[in-house]
């Protein structure tokens, strides 16, 4: 039977009676209108932790002044649904007056360059946003582990780095992307798409499935790859690329060279709706 909270209190009250009883926690921390993607994340909690706590939570500290924070997909009633039947025991879907209450002036920040590379470019508060719920997360449930999706390579790299640097005793599973029959990765935004530029949307993957075929002949020049990864991209006209880019997967700075561990990823506008991808080089 899956439970809700919407306080911190409750929250802490029920993850307190689970520790005394020597229980592990997961967490799994996600912004609702939940898929696949998400159910994955769950059931691998719940394969590693005796008891697994899912944050529903549209954080508005992360949305830039034009952004999609207003229209952004919510559904509570068929997250609770997904959530349910993937085996979660605890929904925490708080207002945002619980999480930033009045007077609220404390952000975590990244001060290297990576939150700046890649989505960084164009989302300049983002992942200050990110970092600072993730981390009140973190303090506010104390999870054994918590599991991100490898879609958000930067993201998962981004809370890796704040969890070493802030010293938090909190493992970091990184899961892999969960793609529609068609290789669409899957995504809360996919929603936006009407039919044509749903089939417009399938040339992220077929990049994707591109540089991976050019790596497995032996190519070497990230210029190359990304050349002919962007010519995949550009051949549908209502295609815009943010970024296509070759960085180290734990830095996020660029690289020339193709080397194990680094991260081939991309941002695309298919019309309004702007969609990420990427895959990593195997070690």
């Amino acid at each position: 039977m899956l439970q809700t909270a919407t306080t911190i209190q409750e929250i802490r009250s029920t993850v307190r009676a689970w520790k005394q009883q020597g229980l592990t926690v997961g967490l799994v921390p996600t912004m609702g209108y939940l898929h696949a993607g998400h159910e994955s994340l769950v059931k691998a909690a719940v394969a590693s932790c005796d008891r697994v706590v899912a944050s529903v939570f549209v954080n508005p500290t992360q949305f830039g002044p034009n952004e999609d924070l207003a229209t952004y997909p919510r559904d509570f009633a068929h997250d609770c649904q997904v959530l349910e039947k993937a085996g979660c025991h605890l929904v925490f879907h708080p207002e945002p007056s619980e999480m930033y209450p009045e007077g609220f002036c404390t952000y975590v920040e990244n001060l290297s360059a990576m939150p700046q590379q890649l989505c960084g470019k164009t989302r300049p508060i983002h992942f200050r946003g990110v970092c600072t719920v993730v981390c009140k997360l973190f303090n506010i449930v104390q999870p054994d582990k918590a599991f991100f999706g490898q879609k958000d390579a930067q993201q998962l790299a981004i809370i890796k780095r704040m969890v070493k640097d802030l010293s938090l005793d909190i493992e970091i599973v990184g899961c892999p992307i969960v793609r529609e029959s068609d290789g669409l990765a899957k995504s809360s935004r996919n929603v936006y798409l009407n039919q044509s530029e749903r089939q417009a949307a399938l040339v992220l993957s077929q990049a994707v499935r591109l540089g991976q075929e050019l790596i497995a002949a032996g190519e070497k020049d990230c210029a190359t790859i990304l050349a002919k990864m962007c010519q995949v991209i550009e051949s549908t006209p209502i295609a815009r690329i943010d970024y296509v880019a070759a960085v180290d997967g734990q830095t996020m700075l660029p690289l020339e060279t193709v080397t194990p561990g680094m991260l081939f990823a991309m941002a695309v506008y298919i019309g309004k709706t702007r969609l990420i991808d990427n895959f990593s080089v195997a070690n």
